[in-house]
């Protein structure tokens, strides 16, 4: 267990530094550029700084990851891309002092003390539990996780899209409704919402980067729909 305990913290202070500074490298373009998701970048950008949403987010991904990791002893991908940016980003703007997309130095120390927790803590967890311990912690948490995603987090991202404006509000609103029927999950919706819809707030919708970002959406969700055989549905309804 000891080995595993040391290589989860090396491992872990490793990835999690750097995608913890590259998490804040893309906040930085185009002056800087830096290696990352979208999904990431979208959806830190749409805690917009508040700790107790990135903490909350990252914490629906973290009960995911756990029952993962206990049930098949795998690691998802949302470790990096989800928990350890995430939880970063909320230790660092605790009580609003600093941001972290303005230093990507202090990402880096953080994420690394993050990432060494979380990977220590998942992966000892994994090797801890009975296989047959393991099978019934699975049938547990995986019904509490997919409600905390499914369910807990887009009420709290509407929450705050509703708290930021009327506008805003009203994007995510009408987008989670159509993401929910196309994907059974609003919170893509509310995301895209919060997006498009602080672009019209601040800068009007005559803007051209609002077009741009309402088009990028549309597009989208349009993709989304016909991957996940949605227009079909929509064409047995007139058949």
């Amino acid at each position: 267990m000891l080995d595993v305990i040391v290589k989860s913290i090396v491992v872990g202070a490793l990835a999690g530094s750097a995608i913890s500074a590259g998490a804040a490298r893309m906040f930085r373009a185009p002056e800087l550029q830096g290696m990352g998701a979208f999904r990431t970048l979208g959806e830190m950008n749409a805690c917009n700084g508040d700790s107790m949403s990135h903490f909350s987010f990252g914490l629906g991904f973290f009960i995911t990851s756990a029952a993962s990791a206990i049930g098949t002893g795998a690691l998802t991908q949302d470790v990096l891309h989800r928990i350890i940016p995430n939880w970063t980003a909320a230790i660092i703007n605790f009580g609003g002092k600093r941001d972290y997309r303005k230093s990507i130095s202090t990402n880096l120390v953080v994420g690394a003390i993050v990432g060494a927790v979380v990977f220590t803590f998942l992966t000892t967890a994994s090797n801890m539990i009975p296989k047959e311990l393991a099978d019934i912690a699975k049938n547990i948490l995986t019904p509490a996780s997919t409600n905390m995603i499914n369910i807990v987090m887009p009420l709290i991202f509407l929450w705050a899209a509703l708290d930021t404006g009327k506008t805003v509000g009203t994007y995510s609103l009408v987008l989670a409704g159509v993401m929910q029927m196309i994907s059974g999950n609003s919170l893509p919706g509310i995301i895209f919402g919060i997006l498009v819809g602080t672009l019209a707030q601040e800068k009007g919708t005559k803007d051209k980067s609002y077009r741009v970002m309402l088009l990028v959406v549309i597009v989208m969700i349009l993709l989304i729909a016909y991957f996940r055989g949605f227009h079909d549905k929509i064409f047995a309804l007139f058949m």
